[in-house]
């Protein structure tokens, strides 16, 4: 009886020590006891995981991923800020819930209420950053984790404004300021910057057209630069197809309205979002946005609105 015991423990401890660790060969070296992580105890160690898409590796791409700017998982349902109007407000923070994920030995399987299933592979690289990895694509994206009380909300908001402008089918003109040399962008009552282009619209249509009737006027191509020593000032030109350039420095006042200064004639504009984009779950919207890589140039120039 004393050597079946024995014998069973023996047994028993070879279990427990092959479900806690893994072998992996590199190269045809054979490394022992290398510890596997606790795929769900990393995924919920962080109440936000920012997608830096920015250090995204590979062509292919995980959608609901490519959409998001933070991720969270949370006792089995996943959620997602695919918006940055509302950002740290909608869902208490989280964003809305977009599907349900399971963790499993080194990866997890996430079931999208959109995209579908998916099983990818996780990896830690360390305290803070994630990779996940699709095998069928080759391609990682990196989470770097956060909880809602010190992410820096204002940071990614302004280091993605040209996703802002997006999120509204026009922008109104709400406010001119009396002070200001008479120019030609006062006559311009609506902008429209469309969605994963650098293109954008404007209207001389009166105040309060409906959307749906407006007609465009002019197009071109616009772009948001950094502001060199200056972290709280973006700076945006408007370069209209063959009638020159205006230029803006851009504030933003709140998740509806933006100011632009026109340090020219030194007038300054209130803009208003109309048909705000909510992209939730479904729909062309959500289709037709995605987030890609982009580092905003930077301006040698001094702020000038006082």
């Amino acid at each position: 009886m004393g050597k079946i015991k024995l014998l069973f423990g023996i047994i028993m401890i070879a279990i427990l020590t092959t479900s806690c660790y893994t072998d992996v060969i590199i190269e045809d070296e054979y490394i022992e006891n290398v510890p596997s992580i606790n795929v769900n105890a990393v995924l919920q160690s962080h109440e936000l995981w920012y997608v830096d898409i920015n250090a995204t590796k590979g062509s292919g791409e995980i959608p609901f991923l490519q959409r998001a700017f933070t991720v969270s998982f949370d006792r089995g349902t996943m959620y997602a800020n695919n918006n940055i109007v509302g950002i740290g407000k909608t869902g208490n923070g989280f964003g809305i819930d977009v599907g349900v994920f399971s963790p499993l030995r080194e990866a997890v399987q996430i079931d999208h209420d959109i995209d579908g299933s998916w099983i990818l592979d996780i990896y830690l690289v360390n305290n803070r950053t994630i990779e996940i990895y699709d095998a069928d694509s080759d391609t990682s994206y990196f989470l770097k984790g956060y909880s809602r009380d010190n992410f820096d909300y204002d940071s990614l908001f302004y280091d993605n404004l040209h996703y802002f402008l997006e999120e509204y089918d026009a922008w109104e003109k709400t406010y001119t300021s009396e002070a200001g040399a008479v120019n030609d962008f006062d006559a311009e009552n609506f902008l429209q910057f469309l969605i994963n282009d650098s293109v954008f619209r404007s209207s001389i249509d009166n105040n309060g057209t409906k959307l749906s009737n407006l007609e465009w006027d002019y197009e071109g191509v616009y772009e948001i630069f950094n502001v060199a020593n200056d972290n709280s000032l973006k700076t945006l030109t408007l370069d209209y197809d063959f009638l020159g350039n205006d230029y803006f420095e851009l504030y933003v006042i709140n998740d509806s309205t933006i100011e632009l200064y026109h340090p020219n004639s030194e007038t300054t504009y209130e803009f208003t979002g109309r048909g705000y984009r909510a992209y939730l779950k479904s729909g062309k919207a959500t289709e037709g946005k995605k987030r890609k890589k982009m580092v905003h140039k930077t301006m040698n120039v001094v702020r000038k609105k006082k």
